[in-house]
């Protein structure tokens, strides 16, 4: 039996999703029995532990808010002075919703820019950004940096988990030897090791958190058994135990990966249909009608964040590694990654139609942000789509009430102002709100919506040219 996988047996009763409820003595018991963390009561008295969160971003701050509020000791680490000296004084980032905001300013977050707080604690997290260099390969030095950091100021009997993402070998190949390198520290002794891989979902309100199912794997049983109950302890949601590290590390791949192919197939659809003069958005109306079988997507000018154009690259990477190409993954890569140039393009062409040119005109862009209604920028396909206009001679005007200290323009009044064509690039609720005769006030004739947010049929009777991404 492979290492790592004989502390879970085969049947499918242990692979049972666990959600803490009930009280057990022995959980390790639970799960080799199957038994779910539902018969684990969280009202159990347990010792509440001092937990250390290295990383204070969009993932590592509101996970030490949520443990800050559940009565432990939290230690916050960050090297962004700037960060730790606004959670200092109680000033929200824009990182956090506004649930968490609402409690910030009574937060007891012991917040700093030096590792050393980290060697009084009994929990450690690291949530360190995991991005990709510029040709895509996976960029692990700011997870390194932090495991060499915190590494030397690990007690004997702490529990690490590692809450980045990364590929399926990275925890237990790369971090974890790092560890081990205090020789203190003895996995399954007096180190304990896991993966969480991070979820979260900016601007969601219903799921959050708290509330977000979880998987948890472990470099053995006592690991996994640590980790399973701290989280049953912190959070509503469902715990999943894993039967290993890289099982908890490959979730995180398959599951991004998954919205990206799906999410390049209607965007490849989109592209044909054109062409074909086919609204593709009707034609998912109509497919989602089946009960079974079929899963929502649509199209866009492209995907951001931090996980969808992110994730796909690490397991084609570790796939090359082992001798395998990954040519699928790869194709829905290219086919997002090209959405951005695909929309200028559209918006240049139906220019052409009118008799006018991009090249000179004056395009305003509304919204920076990847997804709506929040202010994350990372990875933004509309940063790119900027690109690409200015690329092909327009000059861009940016409007993102989220994000005012890229854009150019103040209000949505000033970025409409005498405008030759809007494009929509990120559907924030204010945009989505927009009407043929706020347009035609500010004497614009076009309209590219790059998110399909908008009725078709009332600007096109409005009078205003409608291209949307497929319609």
């Amino acid at each position: 039996m492979k290492k790592n996988r004989h502390f879970l047996p085969t049947s499918k009763k242990a692979k049972t999703a666990w959600s803490s409820e009930n009280h057990s003595e022995d959980i390790s018991e639970n799960i080799l029995f199957g038994k779910i963390a539902s018969e684990i009561r969280r009202e159990t008295p347990v010792a509440l532990e001092t937990v250390a969160v290295i990383g204070l971003g969009y993932v590592g701050l509101p996970l030490a808010l949520l443990a800050d509020k559940k009565g432990h000791k939290v230690i916050g680490i960050d090297t962004n002075t700037d960060l730790i000296k606004s959670i200092q004084k109680h000033k929200a980032p824009n990182s956090i919703n506004e649930k968490e905001q609402a409690f910030f300013s009574d937060h007891k977050i012991a917040a700093d820019t030096k590792f050393h707080p980290a060697r009084n604690a009994n929990v450690i997290i690291i949530c360190v950004p995991t991005p990709v260099h510029d040709d895509h390969s996976p960029d692990l030095r700011p997870l390194i940096e932090a495991a060499q950091s915190v590494a030397p100021m690990t007690k004997p009997g702490t529990l690490v988990i590692i809450e980045s993402t990364v590929s399926p070998g990275v925890t237990e190949n790369i971090v974890l030897p790092i560890f081990e390198k205090n020789k203190q520290l003895i996995r399954e002794e007096t180190l304990f090791f896991a993966h969480c891989p991070e979820r979260i979902n900016p601007g969601d309100p219903v799921w959050d958190l708290s509330t977000i199912p979880r998987v948890v794997g472990g470099i053995g049983p006592k690991s996994l058994e640590k980790a399973v109950a701290f989280y049953s302890r912190l959070l509503k949601g469902v715990i999943q135990p894993m039967r290993s590290l890289k099982e908890a590390e490959a979730v995180k791949m398959v599951e991004n990966s998954f919205r990206d192919i799906n999410i390049a197939f209607v965007n490849e659809l989109a592209m044909s249909f054109q062409k074909l003069g086919i609204d593709i958005i009707d034609v998912i109306e109509g497919a989602s009608t089946k009960p079974f079988g079929f899963m929502t997507h649509f199209p866009g000018i492209g995907v951001g964040g931090h996980c969808i154009p992110v994730d796909p690259y690490y397991l084609i990477e570790e796939a090359a590694r082992n001798g395998f190409n990954h040519r699928f993954l790869k194709a829905a890569r290219k086919v997002n990654n090209n959405m951005p140039r695909f929309t200028a393009q559209l918006l240049k062409k139906t220019m052409s139609h009118q008799g006018k040119k991009l090249k000179r005109s004056h395009v305003t862009l509304l919204g920076l942000a990847y997804k709506k209604n929040i202010a994350d920028t990372r990875e933004s396909p509309a940063l790119r789509m900027k690109s690409e206009l200015e690329q092909m001679g327009a000059v861009v005007t940016t409007f993102d009430p989220y994000v005012p200290h890229l854009s150019s323009a103040s209000s949505l009044d000033e970025a409409l102002h005498n405008a030759s064509a809007v494009v929509i690039a990120t559907d924030h609720q204010l945009f989505t709100t927009l009407t043929p005769k706020q347009l035609l006030q500010h004497r614009v004739p076009i309209i590219v919506d790059g998110r399909n947010c908008l009725s078709k049929e009332e600007f096109i009777n409005g009078g205003v040219t409608y291209v949307g991404i497929g319609r």
